[in-house]
C-alpha cells in the first residue's frame, strides 16, 4: 500500500520528536473507511479497506516512507503548566501532500505507547475513537476547520478504563499536529535555536504567505491570533464546546483538534460545560473566547526571545498582538452571525 509520504517534520533534529513504532494489535479490522478523505489524499478506499489495509491503520505493518515519531510538547492543562507532555497515545506515521496541494499528517491515534506515556497504556477505546470520527467529520461538513478521521480500526483487544472497552486505532488528519505547547516545550527549556527553527518552520507550512518579514516569530503570532480568533468565532456559531481548550490542545494551524468532552448545545447556554473535571467552568460555552486569547498570551510568552533582543520591546510587541484577539474574535463571530441570519452586509 502506497502513501506519497514527504516527511519534513522528521527531518527536524531529534528533540522535536521520539522515533517509535507502533505497538502491534491480535486482530485488526476496518470499521469505516472515509472514502472522500481518501480521495482528497490520494489514497484508494478499496485498499485502505482490506485486509492489508487493516495492517497498516492499525500499525501492524508499516506503509513504504513512513517514518513514525512521537511529538514532543508541553501545555498548561486547567490552568498549570506541566513542561513534558508528547504524544503518549498517538504515533505519526508521516505527511502527504494531497491532490489539492495541500500537506498534511498523517497520524494513529491509540497505536501504543510512546516515551511521552508516563502511565498510561497507549490505547485507545472504539467509542471514543468512533465519536471523534463522527464528531470531527460533522465540524468538517459545517464548515469549521478541523483535524479529520480517514479511518477507525478495532484491534481484537480490550482496553481497560473504569471498563472492559474493545480497542480501536484512529487514522487522524491534520494540517499539523503543531500546537501551542509545542512552543512551550522548547521555552520551559531554554532552546532557543529550537524555537526559531519552530518559529520557521511552521510560518513556511501553514503561513507561507507571511514569509519574508524578518521577524518569522511575529509573523507567526500574528497569523495563529487571527486563525484561532475565526476558529472560536465558527464554534460559537454552531454551539461546538470543546471542553479542554488547554495550550496542547490549541493547534497552530487554527484547526480543532483533540476532540474529548466536547458536545453541542442544545440551547444556548454560555455556562454549559461537558467535562466532568472541569468543575469550575474554565471552557464552558461562553469561556471559549477569553480561554483562547489566554493561549494566545502563553504562546507569545513562549516567543518572546525570538521577538525582540529588548526584553521590554518583545513584551510591548506581544501584548499589542495579543490585545488585538478581542477585536478580531467580535469581527469574525459577527460575520458568522451575518451568515446565519443571511445578512449580507453590516448594516
Amino acid at each position: 500500500m502506497k502513501f506519497a509520504f514527504d516527511n519534513t517534520y522528521a527531518r527536524l533534529p531529534d528533540r522535536f520528536y521520539a522515533r517509535v513504532s507502533p505497538a502491534k494489535v491480535r486482530e485488526p479490522r476496518v470499521v469505516k473507511v472515509n472514502r472522500a478523505l481518501a480521495e482528497v489524499l490520494g489514497l484508494d478506499a478499496e485498499q485502505l479497506a482490506s485486509a492489508e489495509g487493516a495492517e497498516v491503520l492499525s500499525g501492524n505493518a508499516l506503509p513504504e516512507g513512513a517514518a513514525p515519531i512521537a511529538l514532543a510538547y508541553a501545555g498548561h492543562q486547567f490552568g498549570s503548566f506541566v513542561n513534558q507532555l508528547g504524544d503518549g497515545r498517538a504515533i505519526l506515521l508521516g505527511e502527504v501532500v494531497g491532490k489539492d496541494g495541500k500537506r498534511r499528517d498523517v497520524q494513529l491515534k491509540g497505536a501504543g505507547r510512546t516515551p511521552f506515556s508516563r502511565g498510561g497504556d497507549g490505547r485507545a477505546a472504539l467509542g471514543p475513537v468512533l465519536r471523534e470520527y463522527v464528531v470531527s467529520e460533522a465540524m468538517a461538513a459545517l464548515g469549521v476547520p478541523t483535524t479529520r478521521a480517514l479511518a477507525a480500526v478495532t484491534t481484537g483487544e480490550p482496553v481497560f478504563r473504569e471498563e472492559v472497552l474493545p480497542g480501536a486505532v484512529l487514522t487522524r488528519v491534520a494540517a499539523s499536529h503543531l500546537r501551542v505547547g509545542t512552543f512551550q516545550f522548547f521555552a520551559a527549556r531554554g532552546d532557543r535555536e529550537a524555537l526559531s527553527t519552530l518559529a520557521s518552520y511552521a510560518l513556511a507550512r501553514h503561513y507561507p504567505e507571511a514569509a519574508g518579514s524578518g521577524n518569522d516569530a511575529l509573523a507567526l503570532l500574528d497569523r495563529v491570533i487571527e486563525a484561532q480568533a475565526s476558529l472560536v468565532a465558527r464554534w460559537l456559531g454552531v454551539g461546538f464546546v470543546h471542553g479542554v481548550m488547554n495550550t496542547d490542545n490549541t493547534s497552530i494551524s487554527g484547526e480543532t483538534i483533540d476532540y474529548g468532552p466536547c458536545a453541542f448545545l442544545d440551547e444556548y447556554d454560555p455556562e454549559k460545560k461537558f467535562s466532568s473535571i472541569d468543575r469550575g467552568g474554565r471552557y464552558a460555552f461562553g469561556n471559549q473566547p477569553g480561554i483562547a486569547q489566554w493561549n494566545m498570551l502563553r504562546l507569545a510568552e513562549a516567543l518572546l526571545p525570538l521577538l525582540a533582543d529588548d526584553k521590554d520591546e518583545a513584551v510591548r510587541l506581544a501584548t499589542e498582538r495579543v490585545q488585538r484577539f478581542t477585536g478580531l474574535f467580535v469581527e469574525a463571530h459577527e460575520r458568522v452571525l451575518r451568515a446565519k441570519l443571511g445578512l449580507a452586509r453590516e448594516e
